[in-house]
């Protein structure tokens, strides 16, 4: 048996067994990924001496770069969940465009200004205020609205940054965060609006039965107070499948009847949002004095907003009331760092395995596009594993060292990536059922409006990155 078949049948048996671990035996992702890894570099040319030293490494290499990232992008939500900012923002931009638009406001701005939120969070957030909205639709007017929240959360989760899998996504790949965040919104925000539209259009060829696809809920968890749910209980994408949880407590703390003005409130996104974006334009025309380089880098950026924000949420929330909050947000975010460190772990040690140079043969295939690859793997991961996030972190484990040499941006790579991971969620997924629960959905209603929207947004997606390596 020759050397290159020896090494792909190993790289085999421990994707394989990855998978196996994590679906069959229950394993934490976390758990799974390190053993699969450990196994490819103990039975490659890194044997036992050089496999701790690659899986260290690549561990190091990966928190460098998103550590800061992630940590003081989920404190950043999780102040923005204790000032009540985005259901006030939600609720203002209905006001603005009125009740038709219902649908396309809520998918465009959960995509877009509230990425950083963790998905579960988010529709806690969400989901009361759209079961309150969706009767006044009509018959199908909550399933739209099921469709919204969904296609807005899981799109902003792996696109725009600073979502937690695409900053993950990002900083495996090497990605500028500036970039990802740039095209990524660009990619996001038509896909959202995108998936409304023809998921609007089928909606009724799925046959939507308000008495077969809709059950009654407990409205005791429908409140306006939305302070009432802990705002920063630990994601269902950074506790992923086989991982348990999913469940949402509650607390007793009621906010301070003062609000910020809305404004100011969003003002800690938009000024993040802009500092990187400016950095991304700064190095696009030639600007590199040491200041805008200072200011503009994403992880200063990030932290003035999380600062900003606790400035303002200082002004109208007791003080431990956003300890807590901010305590319940490193906790929540540990296990995508870890899970995002061992995928760069994997990386590393399939570069030294030599896989690298087996995977970008295949890669540059002239059958399929190289950012259609990417599409399928990341699908098909994501098929087994049950969650967006491991897949779409665990396909750029896998893609980082070829991921220069496909031929176009690796930001694309990237993008592509979290396309294919949001194809076909089901019911391995925690977040399938929270979605089920919260909107008062069957499971037959939840895979036509959760499983049905995320496959649109997936499909929808890819060929919108397809024109962008046309492009760039």
């Amino acid at each position: 048996m020759s050397d290159q078949v020896l090494l792909f049948l190993n790289a085999a048996v421990a994707i394989v067994g990855i998978v196996a671990s994590i679906t069959w035996l229950k394993f934490p992702p976390v758990f799974a990924l390190l053993l699969g890894t450990l196994y490819l570099g103990v039975t490659t040319k890194l044997g036992f001496e050089g496999t701790p030293e690659a899986v260290t490494d690549g561990f190091a290499d990966v928190m460098g770069d998103i550590g800061v990232l992630v940590t003081f992008g989920v404190i950043l939500g999780a102040l923005l969940t204790v000032t009540n900012t985005m259901q006030r923002l939600v609720e203002a931009m209905l006001r603005l465009f009125g009740e038709r638009s219902v649908p396309y406001v809520f998918a465009a701005a959960l995509s877009s200004l509230f990425s950083s939120i963790y998905s579960d969070v988010l529709l806690v957030l969400s989901a009361p205020l759209a079961r309150r909205l969706g009767p006044r639709m009509g018959d199908r007017g909550l399933a739209l609205m099921g469709g919204a929240l969904t296609a807005g959360i899981e799109v902003g989760l792996v696109f725009v940054a600073p979502g937690v899998a695409a900053v993950a996504i990002a900083g495996i790949l090497d990605v500028p965060l500036g970039q990802m965040f740039l095209l990524g919104l660009a990619v996001g925000l038509p896909t959202a609006l995108l998936t409304m539209f023809a998921f609007k259009l089928l909606l009724p060829v799925m046959g939507w039965d308000t008495k077969l696809d809709e059950i009654d809920v407990d409205d005791s968890f429908d409140t306006n107070d939305t302070a009432e749910h802990d705002p920063n209980h630990a994601a269902n994408d950074a506790r992923p499948a086989g991982t348990g949880g999913g469940t949402v407590t509650a607390t007793t703390s009621k906010p301070a009847v003062r609000e910020l003005n809305l404004f100011v409130s969003i003002t800690p996104v938009l000024l993040t949002l802009a500092l990187i974006a400016g950095g991304a334009l700064a190095q696009v025309v030639g600007w590199d004095a040491d200041f805008i380089t200072f200011i503009t880098d994403p992880v200063v950026a990030i932290f003035v907003g999380a600062g900003l924000a606790f400035i303002l949420a200082s002004r109208v929330r007791q003080r431990a009331e956003i300890s807590i909050a901010i305590s319940s947000a490193l906790t929540s975010c540990g296990p995508i760092l870890v899970l995002s460190g061992i995928s760069g772990s994997l990386g590393f040690v399939i570069e030294g395995s030599g896989l690298a140079d087996v995977l970008g043969t295949a890669f540059r295939s002239d059958f399929l596009p190289p950012l259609l690859l990417v599409w399928l793997v990341a699908a098909i991961l994501h098929i087994a594993l049950g969650s967006i996030s491991v897949a779409g972190i665990t396909a750029a484990g896998i893609l980082a060292p070829i991921a220069g040499t496909l031929g176009v941006p690796v930001v694309l790579v990237a993008l592509a990536a979290g396309s294919g991971a949001l194809f076909l969620p089901h019911v391995s997924s925690n977040f399938f059922w929270m979605f089920q629960s919260l909107l008062g959905f069957s499971t037959r209603g939840t895979f036509k409006t959760h499983s049905g929207a995320m496959t649109l947004a997936s499909v929808i997606s890819l060929p919108i990155i397809l024109g962008l390596s046309a492009i760039l």
